[in-house]
């Protein structure tokens, strides 16, 4: 059976390690880590994660090499991010929020996680990065809150 391919924005990294986002972070982590998921991870959020205080960082760095997916943000990720702030989903100001939807779109990732509600787990945004998405030539993609997912079929 083939994994889950999870794209995580920096957010999620920050949401372990905060008191109002943890209880929900920490199962999707722990999921991650018994090998569930294989959590892709752009050049974008290695770089905002570089700026991050190191408690965050210390979030990325335990999770072993196995379960990761490197995903480079090139011309594509980087044209479908233009085609995103072109369509009016986002303003110039968040590019970066633009870049990680198209880094996972263009990977062909199963879904993008993220606690970033406002631009990207946004239900209205949602819609409009999928129409971007098919008119060039890209699946529709999900995009949910750790919490949707931090639980598996467990009774």
């Amino acid at each position: 059976m083939r994994k889950i391919r999870v794209y995580a924005d920096t957010s999620v990294f920050g949401g372990a390690i905060d008191e109002e986002f943890a209880q929900s972070s920490r199962p999707f982590f722990e999921r991650l880590e018994r090998g569930e998921f294989t959590l892709l991870v752009s050049t974008e959020t290695l770089r905002e994660l570089g700026a991050a205080p190191p408690v965050v960082r210390e979030v990325f760095q335990r999770i072993a090499e196995e379960h990761l997916e490197s995903v480079p943000v090139g011309a594509e990720v980087e044209g479908l991010a233009d085609a995103y702030i072109a369509a009016g989903i986002l303003g110039k100001a968040s590019r970066s929020d633009a870049i990680h939807v198209a880094a996972a779109t263009v990977a062909e990732a199963d879904l993008i996680v993220s606690w970033n509600f406002r631009h990207i787990v946004n239900l209205n945004r949602i819609a409009k990065y999928n129409a971007v998405n098919v008119l060039n030539g890209h699946r529709p993609i999900e995009i949910r809150s750790p919490a949707e997912v931090a639980y598996g079929n467990e009774i």
